[in-house]
């Protein structure tokens, strides 16, 4: 019987417009290129779906992320790769994903980038409808953005391109596991 390859939680979070979803879109593709089974699970793809019946409370992020931890828990079990894409605004939700987590299976990733980048880089207008009191609990305007007390596993996307970033991120997951 063929041994299972064993699966991994890469966690990347920060302010909304960071750069979470496009880096986890290009870790994918080179995971993949080295045979890893990968699966991205991203905010807005799971808050059209599973987690369509949460608001952007506090409970409600609690679960968003408590439900998002467990899928990831169980895909890791299955040998996958699931790249997580989710703000995770507070240090408390950081710390429910690790406890969620085997630290074994687990790498979070800080995408750090400054507000007025996220601003700047804001297509879909969140931040401007957020000023404008006509989007609530929106991270790092109505709702905070607590900065993790370490800034180990930071990548500064305001500083690095997409393939930068990328190669940046693949070092620390490559580092941390060995691989």
């Amino acid at each position: 019987m063929e041994e299972m390859s064993v699966g991994k939680i890469i966690w990347l979070y920060g302010r909304p417009c960071s750069g979470k979803t496009t880096l986890s879109t290009s870790i994918a593709e080179i995971l993949k290129k080295d045979g890893k089974q990968v699966i991205i699970l991203d905010g807005d793809d799971l808050r059209n779906g599973i987690n369509s019946d949460l608001g952007y409370s506090l409970d409600d992020r609690h679960e968003n992320i408590r439900r998002v931890s467990e899928i990831a828990r169980i895909l890791a079990k299955q040998g996958y790769w699931a790249l997580c894409s989710f703000v995770t605004p507070t240090r408390e939700l950081r710390e429910l994903v690790r406890q969620i987590n085997n630290e074994s299976d687990l790498i979070m990733l800080n995408i750090q980038a400054s507000l007025e980048v996220c601003i700047n880089r804001d297509v879909k207008g969140h931040y401007k409808k957020a000023k404008m009191h006509n989007l609530s609990d929106f991270t790092g305007i109505s709702s905070p953005f607590e900065e993790p007390l370490t800034f180990e596993n930071t990548i500064d996307t305001d500083k690095l391109g997409v393939e930068e970033a990328t190669i940046e991120c693949i070092k620390l997951i490559t580092n941390q596991n060995n691989i």
